[in-house]
């Protein structure tokens, strides 16, 4: 194909083939992938098109090059918008649904429309939030979840305690117990309204890297900042999903077309707020950190925003991902050698272990 639309190997496509190629096959293609192929063909004010750019659309995968060229210009999408497309079936909605919560511009919209395949499913939030918060608990330490008076809730391996911060996995494992029904409904719910969405449109190594880093980054802020408290529940991943999410739809606040924008960020607040101040249940659950909610909020709100911008980008082009990466990595660097030495060095009275 290069050698018959490139005789002279320059790496383009006159844009005149181009559309000739597109007469051609065009009855083959999805009809957004051959608009957004029109687009391509329009935008392009130099006559040529670049063929990588070209191979990487027809096998899924754009590049920034690509999203300048469609971008630049002024290119027209002559269909009519994928909202007002009738005839489709549930599962057709309830992409089509995913796609306006999730992305600002339609032009995304339709592309994901055409290439999601749920192949493979959004294992990753689905298996977090049914095998951590119920089987687990239920059937391995045979007392379930919800059991907060139990007078054995804290004698396990899994939430965080200052006097047992040694045992580095419980900067994770924690998540895996929550203070009641009110903390644990609270986060299932966000966990699988904001979560499920996310990775079926940005997939499951991307939302799962922003989700673990919120829960190490709740954990190490409670551990600097609120050193003598236990921390339980997943609200370190939770809302460094949902800060990312919001944080996305005010930075394309005219392109998203998601519904009830402003009403969402505001229960999102309140939420906030209520878990720091609602009283603490019975003893010996530990209250809900507020200090693990800001941590994950700020990885959202950083490394969790530069992957919901760039839809199918590659991160490491991005500037601003390692800007934060970088800070990211100094933060739990200090967290680390701050639960070695200044633990011992203010000489504080922690909590007994449980």
């Amino acid at each position: 194909l290069l050698s018959q639309f490139d005789p002279d190997n320059t790496g383009y496509i006159s844009t005149e083939k181009f559309r000739s190629l597109l007469q051609r096959h065009g009855s083959e293609l999805d009809p957004h992938k051959l608009e957004v192929l029109l687009a391509l063909a329009d935008s392009n004010s130099e006559g040529r098109i670049c063929y990588q750019d070209f191979v990487n659309l027809m096998s899924n995968k754009r590049s920034n090059s690509f999203r300048q060229a469609i971008l630049q210009g002024n290119r027209r999408l002559c269909s009519k918008a994928l909202l007002e497309e009738t005839g489709l079936s549930l599962p057709q909605r309830l992409i089509r649904h995913v796609a306006y919560e999730t992305l600002p511009r339609e032009i995304d919209r339709k592309w994901y429309y055409d290439s999601y395949t749920c192949c493979p499913p959004p294992w990753f939030m689905i298996t977090i939030t049914i095998v951590a918060f119920f089987l687990y608990n239920g059937v391995v330490l045979d007392r379930f979840v919800l059991q907060v008076t139990h007078p054995l809730y804290l004698k396990n391996a899994l939430l965080y305690h200052p006097q047992l911060r040694a045992q580095a996995w419980r900067y994770l494992t924690y998540i895996f117990m929550h203070a009641g029904i009110e903390h644990l409904g609270l986060n299932v719910v966000l966990q699988l309204l904001v979560g499920v969405p996310l990775e079926m449109v940005h997939g499951a190594a991307r939302i799962s890297f922003v989700y673990v880093a919120g829960v190490v980054a709740g954990s190490l802020a409670v551990s600097v900042a609120d050193m003598t408290a236990p921390v339980v529940g997943s609200s370190g991943g939770v809302y460094a999903l949902v800060s990312a999410h919001l944080a996305n739809i005010v930075m394309n606040w005219s392109g998203m077309k998601c519904q009830f924008k402003l009403l969402r960020m505001a229960v999102a607040l309140i939420c906030t707020v209520w878990l720091r101040f609602h009283p603490s249940p019975s003893p010996p659950c530990p209250h809900p950190s507020f200090m693990a909610h800001l941590g994950g909020v700020m990885v959202g709100i950083t490394l969790g925003v530069i992957i919901l911008r760039n839809y199918e980008q590659r991160l490491q082009d991005q500037t601003l991902w390692w800007i934060f990466l970088s800070i990211y990595v100094i933060f739990v660097m200090f967290a680390i050698f701050w639960n070695i030495f200044a633990y011992s060095l203010l000489d504080l009275k922690l909590p007994p272990p449980p």
